[in-house]
C-alpha cells in the first residue's frame, strides 16, 4: 500500500481502519483491526500488556547477555539501567528519569518521541485505547525475572494529545527465589 503510514515490522498500523491490514484480513463488521485479532478492540490494551510481560520475561536473557550489566543494588541503579542502557539498546531512545518518589520506590520516565508510535493514528472513538501497553508489560516481565516485582502504567501519551509520553513506574517487592524441598 504505497503512500500509507507504516508500523512496526511494515504494517499498517490504522485503528478503525477499513481494513485489518497488520492482519491482512478484512474488518468484521462489529469489530476493528488492531492487535486483538480484529474483532474485540476493548481486549487489545489488556492483551497487549499480556504479549509485552511474555516478551520481557524473554528479553531479559538477551539483555543480561548484550549489556554486561550486574545486579542493580537500588532502585535508583535499575532506573539507569532500564533508561540509559535498555530503551537505548531495543529502542533507540534515552528517556529521562523524573518524579522521584520521597522513599525512592517510584519515578517517571519520560519518552519525549514513542517510536512504538510514529506511524500509528488513534481514531476518536478509541481514545481510551492505551497502545503502547506492550511497553508497561515487557517492563514487568522483565523486572519480574530478576526478582523484582513492579507496578507499571501510562501516565501520559503522545497519542492522546499529551506532550510526552510518560511511564510510572513503583517498586513492589523483591521477588525471592523459592527453591523445591531438597535443592539448596
Amino acid at each position: 500500500m504505497p503512500g500509507r503510514p507504516r508500523g512496526i515490522l511494515g504494517r499498517v498500523v490504522r485503528w478503525g481502519g477499513a481494513a485489518c491490514e497488520s492482519h491482512g484480513a478484512p474488518r468484521r463488521a462489529r469489530g476493528g483491526s488492531g492487535p486483538a485479532g480484529c474483532r474485540d478492540r476493548e481486549a487489545a490494551a489488556p492483551r497487549a500488556r499480556k504479549w509485552g510481560y511474555n516478551i520481557g520475561v524473554r528479553l531479559i536473557e538477551d539483555f543480561l547477555a548484550r549489556s554486561n550489566v550486574g545486579r542493580c543494588h537500588d532502585f535508583r541503579e535499575t532506573a539507569d539501567v532500564i533508561a540509559k542502557i535498555a530503551f537505548k539498546m531495543y529502542l533507540g531512545i534515552t528517556p529521562s528519569i523524573t518524579n522521584w518518589s520521597p522513599g525512592g520506590d517510584e519515578f517517571s520516565l519520560i519518552l519525549e518521541n514513542n517510536p512504538l508510535v510514529d506511524f500509528v493514528e488513534l481514531p476518536d472513538n478509541h481514545s481510551s485505547l492505551i497502545y503502547s501497553n506492550l511497553l508497561c508489560g515487557v517492563l514487568r516481565g522483565a523486572l519480574e525475572m530478576v526478582q523484582m516485582a513492579v507496578d507499571v502504567k501510562f501516565v501520559q501519551d503522545t497519542l492522546k494529545g499529551d506532550s510526552v509520553t510518560e511511564i510510572r513506574m513503583k517498586f513492589l517487592r523483591r521477588i525471592e527465589d523459592n527453591l523445591p524441598a531438597g535443592e539448596e
